[in-house]
């Protein structure tokens, strides 16, 4: 029987672990990520005064198969839990044990969620609920991360009230901690940068568009999902919702990376644009301006604490202190634009990119706009000036090349395959003459362009035509020793050529809806070097990898323009940096 029927059905009667008193189990309150939530009642009622222990109690079960179980031990959220101890708005843990095949978690009981209260108030609330939701959800958000920890899935769901008839009837809490993350090491130091674009944590509706792209979680992701929340409640649903399918994720995560904070808050008070808009240009490593945003929803909250429909008191004082010199630097950088690079605005455009590499002086030719018929011309041309095809692109149905003497090839083949991407039959062929593919293009009509060549490291090939990107084709390659050599887009499809004796100690990818700034820098950081590059007119992919034998020089940089660079690259030459790779599709002006 699967572990989630086990837990509807066989869940403990009657519950006591770790000395703490026996909870008869009552009616079921709600299900988590990987456990459901029950109603325990204490059993035996004490004699004592001095027993605080409490009467009512939310017992938490999780199976011990369960996806949330650590390796033969308990759940996950048992070491988040350990790991940040008490904190602001989160309920507090009074016992927690192992009983039979069940993992206990002996905990307040709480009261609705907010997607409980946003149902059964017409399914949208008040301008002044919501920032009264969102003074107190940073508040918590800010104690959280300073314990360490990111929760990972914030959505209406996640956030309760205090139990009904209690002094903490309307104060707000955050729960189910079993996707959350350490954004800190145990040095103190910020973790370090990754993506792997499979690796989707979190809830669809509400996730950031970092967790789509499956970077690794930090404080903005918690913020931005915040902003999804906070919206939602107010307008009663998001752009996004109604997608379906398997590509419902990719759908969900174009769709929100198309959607302005202006659209999401049109027609709103400004405090929730400004705070969306923050929230979604955070970089990775950047500290929130937790103080700023509550001070951006105080004016909303109304004057008098008792009308108020939640609890904010508390959220509000600890605002105060920064919040006025906070405000003021985050209004500067919304009045001026300048101040502060946005990575999340602009207009989505195709463009020319073009990678450079720092190399000796050698002579490199450029072809852009070229036709089939004009295409043998410039190649045969720069085949007798010994000059061979280093990287090829399409823009439209025409075809761009560079050539130059520093590709170490010794002879080359290519062709133009019409309504074909790729020609499967032709390479082949020419990999049983010892040529492998050397790079790529795709056109708009489905035709392709293929260079393969002679006189590359080289040992064997592989490659993948597919509608998305093909990440984990890409990953198994990885672990059979392959590394990407060249892609290639047309259309939405993509082509990735991998190759066995490519001269790389590592590889990653930044897969992105615009050009992905922040994660090249990162990589460079890193002492990677974009190797590989293509684009659909939805997204990105740079390849970046780490070469076996260092670089006399590691110079790399990336332009990218509206039409081919033909001047900028004569600048470039000056310098001693050509074009390494070239890509046209999508970024953002």
């Amino acid at each position: 029987m699967p572990a989630e029927e086990k837990e509807e059905l066989q869940h403990p009667s009657k519950v006591q672990v770790s000395n703490s008193p026996v909870y008869t189990t009552g009616r079921r309150l709600g299900k988590g990520g990987f456990g459901q939530v029950f109603l325990g009642t204490r059993s035996q009622k004490s004699r004592s005064a001095k027993d605080q222990k409490p009467v009512e109690v939310a017992l938490k079960f999780e199976h011990n198969t369960s996806k949330g179980c650590t390796p033969n031990g308990p759940p996950y959220e048992w070491t988040v839990y350990n790991g940040i101890g008490e904190v602001y708005g989160v309920p507090k843990v009074h016992y927690k044990g192992q009983q039979g095949e069940f993992y206990v978690v002996i905990m307040d009981l709480l009261g609705p969620s907010l997607w409980d209260i946003w149902n059964k108030e017409g399914q949208q609330l008040t301008a002044q609920y919501v920032a009264c939701v969102a003074v107190e959800a940073l508040t918590i958000l800010e104690a959280l991360h300073a314990k360490g920890y990111v929760h990972g899935d914030v959505k209406p769901e996640n956030f309760l009230l205090g139990q009904p008839g209690t002094p903490r009837a309307n104060k707000l809490y955050l729960v189910d901690f079993g996707l959350a993350q350490k954004w800190r090491d145990s040095r103190m130091q910020h973790v370090k940068y990754d993506q792997r674009p499979d690796d989707f944590r979190g809830t669809i509706r509400y996730a950031s568009v970092h967790a789509h792209l499956g970077r690794t979680p930090s404080r903005r992701d918690d913020l931005e999902s915040l902003a999804y929340t906070l919206l939602f409640l107010l307008n009663g649903r998001l752009p996004w919702q109604g997608f379906q399918g398997d590509n419902k994720g990719y759908l969900v995560a174009k769709k929100k990376m198309a959607t302005s904070a202006e659209t999401l808050c049109r027609y709103k008070p400004d405090a929730f644009k400004t705070f969306t808009e923050a929230v979604m240009n955070l970089k990775f490593e950047e500290e929130p301006m937790y103080a700023a945003y509550i001070a951006l929803f105080e004016p909303l909250l109304g004057a008098s604490a008792p009308a108020r429909p939640l609890q904010v008191e508390n959220a509000v004082k600890v605002g105060q202190k920064r919040g006025r010199s906070q405000l003021e630097e985050l209004n500067a950088e919304v009045l001026d634009g300048t101040k502060r690079k946005k990575i999340r605005l602009g207009f989505p455009a195709s463009q020319w990119v073009t990678v450079y590499n720092k190399h000796a002086p050698m002579k490199q030719r450029y072809h852009y706009n070229v036709s089939n018929h004009r295409l043998d011309v410039h190649v045969t041309k720069g085949f007798d000036d010994g000059l061979f095809i280093s990287s090829v692109c399409a823009c439209g149905d025409l075809w761009a090349i560079i050539m130059d003497a520093g590709t170490g090839f010794t002879q080359q083949v290519y062709r133009v395959a019409q309504r074909s991407f790729l020609p499967k039959d032709w390479i082949m062929e020419q990999w049983d003459k010892g040529f492998y593919i050397t790079a790529i293009a795709g056109s708009t009509n489905m035709s392709s362009l293929v260079v393969m060549s002679k006189g590359t490291r080289f040992t064997q090939q592989s490659y993948k035509v597919s509608d998305s990107f093909p990440f984990e084709w890409i990953k198994k390659k990885w672990r059979e020793a392959f590394h990407v050599t060249a892609m290639a887009t047309s259309g939405t499809q993509w082509a990735v050529v991998m190759s066995r004796g490519a001269g790389y100690l590592d590889q990653v990818v930044e897969l992105d809806f615009q050009y992905p700034s922040e994660g090249i820098h990162k990589r460079w950081d890193g002492g990677y070097r974009i190797t590989a590059l293509a684009a659909t007119p939805d997204q990105a992919a740079f390849v970046l990898s780490i070469p076996r034998r260092a670089m006399s020089d590691e110079t790399q940089e990336t332009l990218r323009t509206s039409t081919f660079p033909s001047e900028h690259v004569k600048e470039k030459w000056a310098k001693d940096l050509y074009i390494a790779g070239i890509a046209y599709g999508r970024t953002v002006t």
